[in-house]
């Protein structure tokens, strides 16, 4: 298996940068382009990423402000059963994001694709809660 990992330091209060991981109007601002559910666990969560991308999660951890975590049941091949995971912490005056995409079936084209893309939505999401920037979906991977 295979697992790709991310951090970095937001300058945003942990709550906020929690409501923006976990909730469907945050996740819309930064990485889906619609998406419904609620952040409780054992909720299923609808991610849809235009329509041929309809895809589907559970939430597998919910601990407000400091994690959350989705586990993909309907995607394409490689991401089923992956899990999306946050670790929120409060460090320097800053909340620290520990991401991570773990339990992919091998390290793959789509694997490495999917770590570049992962940068590029995080660094969205820090603009998002930074600047108060909004990307439409459709200009995500090239802002």
């Amino acid at each position: 298996m295979a697992d790709i990992f991310q951090d970095l330091p937001i300058k945003a209060p942990i709550a906020k940068v929690f409501e923006a991981i976990s909730t469907p109007t945050g996740l819309d601002q930064w990485w889906t382009d619609k998406s419904s559910g609620k952040p409780a666990l054992g909720v299923e969560y609808k991610l849809q990423f235009g329509p041929e991308y309809d895809w589907r999660a559970i939430v597998t951890k919910c601990v407000p402000p400091r994690e959350f975590e989705l586990q993909i049941t309907r995607s394409d091949g490689d991401w089923k059963n992956t899990r999306v995971g946050f670790g929120l912490e409060l460090k320097e005056g800053l909340t620290w994001v520990g991401f991570y995409h773990s339990q992919w079936p091998e390290p793959n084209e789509h694997f490495r694709v999917s770590s570049h893309c992962w940068a590029l939505y995080l660094r969205i999401l820090r603009r998002y809660l930074e600047q108060g920037e909004t990307v439409p979906y459709a200009a995500r991977l090239q802002a």
